[in-house]
């Protein structure tokens, strides 16, 4: 992955989370060596423009849906991880340490 854009290091990285499967703000932070799960969470606002990002499958570190506020609709994140067969109950994924993805595992250490 590059340094120079990290917005384009996210999308990258949230690309190549698994159909059915989730990842984390930190997790990603961390792959990149970004410092702040905040700064993906920022990255991934701006993902509405560029096709392909599956955003909606990045939580919070509790598997709660956080980012649902930032999608076009309150519950569209809700929706398309449904439509991928993740259970969604109160905004937090069902059995969330089996939906994980960790980037650093699957991709290796950065």
């Amino acid at each position: 992955m590059s340094k120079k854009n990290y917005y384009q290091d996210v999308f990258e990285v949230t690309k190549l989370i698994p159909h059915g499967r989730v990842s984390t703000y930190g997790a990603i932070a961390n792959y990149l060596s970004l410092g702040s799960a905040r700064m993906v969470g920022w990255a991934l606002n701006k993902s509405f423009v560029e096709e392909g990002v599956p955003a909606h499958r990045v939580v919070n570190r509790k598997g709660e849906l956080s980012g649902r506020i930032h999608f076009p609709s309150p519950t569209m994140m809700q929706e398309l991880l449904e439509s991928e067969g993740i259970e969604v109950v109160d905004h937090v994924i069902r059995d969330f340490k089996a939906k994980y993805w960790s980037p650093s595992e699957a991709l290796g250490e950065d």
